[in-house]
């Protein structure tokens, strides 16, 4: 147990950190445009769905990728990993890219998903063709640090995504308000915050990958000339995984879309509601994270017992930390509504959100331990994608569309039926989990 607890404090809580680090900046735009007004805060949370769902793909990219790391670190095949890297990193960018010209070229079409208000959409659009700049960076730094964390290498991103978030913060409050003589820029100067900040994570990683980082190399050759079996092991493992997360993400565009479309008022709890979300899981997700790597390892060690045992211990540290941090979110929620300046019909929304989520992550402290850590430790990445995306659109966001958009239903009661994917997934995952058909080694 003393071992255990010393890799989780290594590893696990250096990832949650990560992950804290990243929802406060999304936190410190929500809090900073929620000052401006509904209507920029709307229009920047709208506006970022876009870096939302192009993050999940890279996490998705990774997260398969890092299937093949983890176990080939546990077998100490440096050379196999740096491969992997090269392949990774090169389908990261093409993401980055992709997103950048889509976002700079049809920044109102994309907003007239999300909204049919035109101030909105004009918000949005203005926001998005600043931060499209930063697309491609962000999915190549993104991509390197995650892939860091699958050989235990966790605390390099803690560190940029720290310097990330205090350049964010300071470049918020200038750019936003209008501070030292820069003229106030509203949703514009969030945008143009988070490029600059983007800037600097990519200065860093890149720093550290040619001066400090001597053991996993990224290496011209393997960037542009692939190993055929490595990569058809890459692409098994991570296109439903990428899937997953794609489909996944879209569905959190498609609630916010749905409740988008409800109004404003609705569009800025919900905005709330998920940086909010992030935070309460946020030990959940690093503790995730962190299972995949271990798991992964043990399983490359040919050490079942071990990766059993961690992957239970982990499930259980997941349900333990978020049950705590529910109840926390709970007993807070009429301050978290007070400090934020939203009208009377967005903080009743706001209010009934907060306790429906409160319910909506216990469950998910089960399935996303069980689907993002456990089983895609062992290469069960399939089964994560069937599940996720039965239950999100077959389930939640079709019953939500209905609700919405053809029996009427009040933005409170939509909003439920858009949170019903976790108690949907909830008994299979764990049927999943017990059934140990994940304990498998894919390395060659």
């Amino acid at each position: 147990m003393k071992e255990f607890l010393k890799i989780v404090f290594g590893l696990a809580f250096p990832i949650a950190l990560q992950n804290l680090i990243n929802t406060a900046v999304t936190t410190a735009d929500v809090v900073m445009l929620g000052k401006v007004g509904e209507t920029a805060l709307s229009s920047g949370s709208l506006a970022g769905q876009v870096q939302f769902v192009m993050s999940l793909m890279i996490f998705g990219m990774t997260s398969g990728a890092s299937v093949l790391t983890a176990q080939y670190w546990g077998k100490k095949d440096i050379k196999t990993i740096e491969k992997v890297f090269s392949m990774t990193l090169c389908f990261a960018l093409t993401a980055g890219i992709f997103f950048f010209l889509v976002s700079e070229f049809f920044p109102e079409h994309i907003m007239h998903i999300f909204s049919s208000e035109q101030e909105v959409i004009e918000g949005g659009a203005a926001y998005l063709r600043i931060v499209a700049f930063s697309y491609p960076l962000s999915a190549f730094c993104t991509g390197y640090l995650y892939l860091m964390r699958s050989i235990e290498r966790a605390k390099i991103g803690t560190a940029v995504f720290a310097c990330s978030l205090v350049a964010n913060v300071f470049m918020n409050a200038v750019f936003i308000f209008g501070l030292l003589g820069v003229p106030a820029m509203g949703v514009r100067g969030a945008a143009l915050a988070t490029f600059l900040s983007r800037c600097l994570e990519f200065v860093i990683v890149l720093f550290y990958m040619w001066k400090i980082n001597r053991q996993v190399r990224i290496r011209k050759g393997y960037f542009f000339h692939w190993n055929g079996l490595l990569l058809k092991d890459f692409l098994v493992l991570s296109i439903p995984v990428v899937l997953n997360e794609t489909l996944w993400g879209a569905g959190m565009s498609a609630n916010a879309a749905i409740l988008g479309q409800l109004g404003s008022p609705a569009a800025a709890a919900n905005s709330v509601v998920r940086v909010i979300r992030e935070l309460v899981m946020v030990m959940s997700i690093g503790l995730s994270a962190a299972t995949s790597v271990l798991v992964g390892k043990a399983i490359g060690e040919k050490k079942l017992d071990v990766a059993k045992t961690y992957a239970g211990r982990m499930v259980m540290l997941s349900i333990v930390m978020t049950s705590c941090a529910s109840g926390v979110m709970f007993s807070l929620r009429h301050t978290i509504t007070d400090a934020l300046t939203l009208g009377p019909t967005a903080k009743e929304y706001l209010m009934f959100m907060l306790a429906v989520l409160a319910v909506y992550n216990l469950c998910q402290s089960v399935t996303c331990p069980v689907i993002v850590g456990v089983l895609r430790a062992g290469g069960d990445t399939r089964f994560g994608l069937i599940l996720e995306g039965s239950a999100l659109w077959v389930g939640s966001i079709f019953l939500g569309w209905i609700g919405a958009f053809v029996l009427h239903l009040p933005v409170k009661a939509v909003f439920a039926l858009l949170m019903l994917d976790e108690f949907i997934k909830l008994p299979f995952a764990a049927w999943r989990y017990r059934s140990k058909v994940w304990l498998k080694d894919v390395t060659r």
